[in-house]
Parts: C-alpha cells; sequence; structure tokens
C-alpha cells in the first residue's frame, strides 16, 4: 500500500493500498434473500453440473457458474452501487491451471477484469523465470492488490513503473517498491517482506500482471499516474491530488496540471 510520504505518513492500521473491494452489502437486518429453486443439492463451493453440461461447458471453454442467492432489498435499504468494484461479488474468479478461455491469447484486450483473463492465462503459460525486476512487481502485486480485479491489479504494477520513469522517485522498479515508508507489507526499518504462496493462484495472476505490465501488453492506467489509496480512508494528500480513476476498491491519481 503506498504511504502518504512524503506527504505525510498515515498510521499503518489505515493501510492506503490493497483490500479487496466490494459491493456494499445490503442491510443485513432487512434484506431479505431467496435461493432458485433446484431439483438436487448443489454444494455451493463446487457447482455440481450434469454430463451433458460439464461436456458443453468443456468444449465451449467456460467456467462453471457459482450458485448465487438472489437479494431483495427491504424498506429503507440502499441497493449496492453499480460499478467496477462489483465485479468482485458477482464473478466466479478463474483458478489456476484451468483449461484456457475462449481465444487465450497474445493479444491486447479491452481493460477490464474479465477482457484480460485471456491475456492473464496466456501469460501463466510461460514457465520462463521472472527477472529480479519483474518479481519485484509481482511481490507488490500480490501483497498489494490479490483480492482486486485483473485491472486493478494490473494498475498498481503500472504506478510502480511509472514512479520509476516519472524521475521523482527512484529509478528502478525494485527501488521503488523496497522504498521506505511507501507499501505498507514493507517493513520501513529492515526492508523485509512477507512470504509469498508461491503455489497460490494469486501469485499465479501475480505473475502473469507483471509480464503484461513489463511488457506493455495492456495498459489500466496514464503513465502520469503515481499514486493510490484505498477507498475507506480519505488522505489528506488525496485532496492536493486530480483522481484519474477507481478500480475495484482503489482511486488512482496524477498531480493537478500546473497553470
Amino acid at each position: 500500500m503506498i504511504k502518504r510520504l512524503p506527504l505525510g505518513r498515515v498510521p499503518a492500521m489505515a493501510s492506503l493500498l490493497f483490500l479487496a473491494g466490494v459491493a456494499s452489502p445490503v442491510s443485513a437486518q432487512t434484506a431479505k434473500v431467496t435461493y432458485t429453486p433446484i431439483k438436487a443439492p448443489v454444494a455451493l463451493a463446487a457447482p455440481v453440473a450434469s454430463a451433458t453440461t460439464a461436456t458443453t461447458a468443456a468444449s465451449a471453454s467456460i467456467l462453471p457458474s457459482p450458485v448465487i442467492p438472489t437479494v431483495t432489498a427491504g424498506p429503507g435499504t440502499l441497493a449496492a452501487a453499480p460499478g467496477r468494484a462489483a465485479i468482485l461479488s458477482s464473478t466466479a474468479r478463474p483458478v489456476s491451471g484451468l483449461t484456457p478461455p475462449a481465444g487465450a491469447a497474445e493479444v491486447r484486450p479491452a481493460v477490464t477484469h474479465a477482457s484480460l483473463w485471456p491475456l492473464i492465462y496466456a501469460k501463466m503459460s510461460n514457465t520462463a523465470e521472472l527477472t529480479e525486476q519483474e518479481e519485484c512487481i509481482a511481490v507488490a502485486v500480490y501483497h498489494e492488490a490479490r483480492g482486486e480485479p485483473f485491472d486493478g491489479q494490473l494498475a498498481v504494477a503500472e504506478v510502480i513503473m511509472n514512479r520509476a520513469a516519472s524521475g521523482r522517485y527512484p529509478g528502478s522498479w525494485c527501488e521503488v517498491v523496497k522504498q521506505p515508508w511507501q507499501f505498507s507489507f514493507v517493513n520501513p526499518r529492515t526492508g523485509s517482506i512477507p512470504r509469498v504462496n508461491r503455489e497460490s493462484a494469486s501469485w499465479s495472476y501475480a505473475k502473469a500482471i507483471a509480464r503484461i505490465a513489463t511488457t506493455n501488453a495492456a495498459d489500466a492506467i496514464p503513465a502520469d499516474v503515481l499514486w493510490y489509496h484505498a477507498d475507506y480512508v480519505a488522505p489528506s494528500w488525496g485532496r492536493r491530488l486530480a483522481m484519474v480513476e477507481k478500480i475495484g476498491a482503489h482511486l488512482f491519481y496524477r498531480a493537478f496540471a500546473r497553470s
């Protein structure tokens, strides 16, 4: 997570980056939840499909849809606001190692969570080791954004690259990531970084995102975007910057243009 230095440090418990964004829930006390009737019990964690359905899904390379309850807001409640963050609560996230989605290829897609998945898969198929600099970006994406939609993860990677190219921050990606008081997962005094679960799907995604960002295979934000923070905090330095985009649970900023 990006801290306020040099604009001012935020307490550690109010970290400015990277918890999974979710749409605002309907009131638990007044919401009425109804499930679509089904003929046979289905496990929510792993929906059971018939042989015909499974064959059709496999041939079309489509992930099985999760069982999602229908939620009706009660009187006096607010429905979840539409927007890019809502994808986290309504879309099944792909799992590393699945059959590739239709159209999986090294092509430059429109940048959304869903449209990036074929490119993510194509990059995941690359078994070559990351370079040291690519690894630093992947580790930052893993720790800062692994609960975010793919375009949000890509935006985080690009902020690191933008900083290195800006002249305002250290000149290499690893130096940007390890700069004290900038990312909350890095110990500012020792430079130590928490362990990465390298067997997880999140790490596979983070590596793919690093490859996409460093090869300029897709762009999520402009080159002058150097800052971001979580949408559940309001740091004072944000008022001195121009917000460019909200992706998932994070707001991205550039400096105001000088007149």
